[in-house]
């Protein structure tokens, strides 16, 4: 793996945790860090072998949203001179893309991935956490999407993402109104799959990434993608996609081993093959 500034990546047999490592700036996203949330998913998508992945932080903050002072008075000031320049604004889309896609990555695994969310994720750090497929936050936890106090929305993933996990008109609010939601609130809504005290968050993290690194991960991967079709390209081509990895999976070395261990009374060892 490559030398990190702002984050760290470590692998402990099938699972990984990449680790926000800002913890003096309240692990605020800058460009540096997008640099590196990118190069670190292009080394971890061909990655058969990795069968969950845990997105953390150091510190008692997981992410504070973008940095604004590199942000507000650098990226984003650079992007707004440039409008109304036909070329200039051309350019500055295809930048303002690819760090609107930073965490795309995430949901392109061929694994689940887990947030592990404490103090507070406001903005792209809340954006970061909804890349991911489970969230688990520490009690005492705030969440939101306050771009709307800057004049701003959110672009990182919210307005495609938010929707999908707690409906659209809570997301509305959310992202519209900018408020400010605590975990409970976060649990009772949906955005959190669990709540646990906030020395108990690595663990539950870690308990619940064992139970997918211990699933069928050939399964794992097309159901992921089949629920994914299903809001981008509709039921009818979802269940295509589900039928094609169900026909993968009855072909595949994992599914004889199923049976077999079945029939020897003991737990399938999953291959990924």
């Amino acid at each position: 793996m490559s030398d990190y500034q702002t984050i760290r990546y470590q692998r402990q047999g099938e699972v990984g945790t990449l680790t926000l490592a800002r913890p003096g700036k309240r692990n605020a996203q800058n460009p540096l860090m997008w640099r590196e949330l990118a190069t670190l998913g292009t080394e971890l998508l061909p990655d058969e072998t990795l069968r969950c992945l845990v997105v953390a932080a150091e510190g008692p903050v997981f992410s504070a949203g973008i940095d604004l002072a590199e942000g507000m008075s650098g990226l984003l000031a650079s992007w707004a001179g440039r409008a109304g320049d036909e070329r200039s604004t051309a350019e500055a889309m295809d930048e303002a893309m690819a760090v609107a896609g930073t965490f795309n990555w995430i949901p392109e695994l061929g694994c689940a991935s887990v947030a592990a969310v404490r103090g507070h994720a406001y903005g792209a750090g809340l954006q970061l956490a909804l890349a991911c497929d489970f969230r688990i936050f520490a009690e005492g936890a705030k969440a939101g999407l306050p771009e709307t106090r800057f004049g701003l929305l959110p672009d990182m993933g919210a307005t495609v993402r938010l929707p999908r996990i707690v409906g659209e008109a809570r997301a509305r609010e959310l992202i519209l109104l900018g408020e400010i939601i605590d975990a409970a609130e976060a649990l009772r809504i949906g955005l959190a799959n669990q709540v646990v005290p906030g020395h108990d968050l690595e663990a539950a993290a870690a308990e619940l990434a064992g139970r997918l690194a211990a699933q069928p991960p050939l399964a794992v991967r097309g159901a992921r993608r089949a629920i994914d079709a299903a809001w981008h390209l509709g039921p009818r081509e979802s269940f295509r996609l589900a039928l094609q990895a169900q026909l993968r999976c009855l072909e595949s070395e994992d599914f004889k081993e199923a049976r077999q261990a079945m029939a020897e009374g003991r737990p399938p060892r999953w291959q990924g093959r």
